[in-house]
């Protein structure tokens, strides 16, 4: 008796072979499609468009394009402490 597995072959009208005949490639980078939900700020608004960038590149790609977003996150949040608030209440 044999343990392997007999090869079967895949229909020519059979959908997966029509993706590989037209060039598909499973292990290709593909879109996460995941929502952006703007934020009303514009820069981080644009940083998180940049997110988007990820959907065309393979999996090494990602790290670069996520410590640029995060650099410009936090450039934001640095931003928003430097700008002056409202006026305290008078000293006594």
């Amino acid at each position: 008796m044999s343990d392997s597995v007999p090869e079967t072959e895949i229909p020519a009208d059979a959908p997966e072979a029509e993706g590989v005949a037209q060039g598909y490639d499973p292990a290709a980078p593909a879109p996460l499609d995941v929502p952006r939900t703007p934020t009303g700020n514009a820069e981080v608004d644009a940083q998180l468009d940049r997110l988007a960038d990820t959907d065309h590149l393979a999996t090494d790609g990602h790290v670069e394009v996520y410590e640029d977003v995060h650099r410009g996150l936090r450039d934001a949040l640095t931003a928003l402490d430097a700008r002056p608030g409202p006026p305290g209440p008078p000293q006594p």
